[in-house]
């Protein structure tokens, strides 16, 4: 197990081991972001084949149901005819269809299923990304450049369940997908609206959304 150096997403040094089942996690002590031992990634290959085997059908009722948790807040916030990205889309990009459906200009961008470059320089009035941040080994990174990619007055809704405390970490089923390497707190996403200097609203246990200035 390796000690990391900072906290992939605040840069804080601060954090303390938080180890699980034989795989290694650390949480930061300023934005209390848990992450796991990059030793404990799956590769590629590994991961990609946890994702071929959902079953996330553009025209299941639960699915678009699960999604308009995330989705809803758009529809409150951003008027159509607008333009929307969906990010890490997957292979059934049901939140793209349920888009185009309210009148909105939409694209989904996925880097296994849907890898168009050209899709992360534009820019859009809203972004969302449902059940993603908690897959991704370099977070700060990643949401910067969606940050980035938004207009003025814009929207990014990030939905993916919130890590409470270390014990609750311990026996939290969410930890059990080896594909989930990073959680977000609560104090996670307050740290990142602080930085981009954006208003942060939680509207659901899963979900955050920012609003860019």
């Amino acid at each position: 197990m390796s000690s990391p150096v900072h906290c992939p997403l605040c840069l804080s040094p601060r954090h303390h081991a938080l180890p699980v089942a034989g795989k290694g996690y650390y949480r930061c002590l300023a934005c209390e972001l848990v992450w796991m031992d990059e030793a404990d990634h799956l590769d590629e290959g590994a991961e990609k084949a946890v994702y071929d085997g959902h079953d996330n059908r553009v025209d299941d009722p639960r699915y678009r149901a699960f999604l308009m948790r995330a989705f809803g807040e758009v529809l409150a916030r951003v008027s159509p005819p607008a333009s929307g990205l969906d990010f890490g889309c997957g292979p059934g990009p049901a939140l793209v269809a349920m888009g185009r459906e309210s009148g909105f200009e939409m694209a989904g961008y996925d880097k296994f299923y849907a890898d168009d470059p050209e899709l992360l320089s534009r820019e859009y009035d809203f972004i969302t990304s449902t059940e993603v941040v908690e897959h991704l080994a370099d977070p700060r990174a990643v949401l910067d450049g969606l940050w980035a990619r938004l207009k003025p007055g814009g929207v990014l809704v990030v939905q993916t369940q919130r890590v409470l405390g270390d014990e609750r970490f311990r026996t939290w089923r969410y930890r059990h997908d080896p594909t989930h390497i990073v959680f977000f707190a609560e104090a996670s996403f307050r740290a990142l609206a602080a930085r981009w200097q954006a208003e942060v609203e939680f509207p659901h246990a899963d979900v955050a959304v920012f609003t860019k200035p």
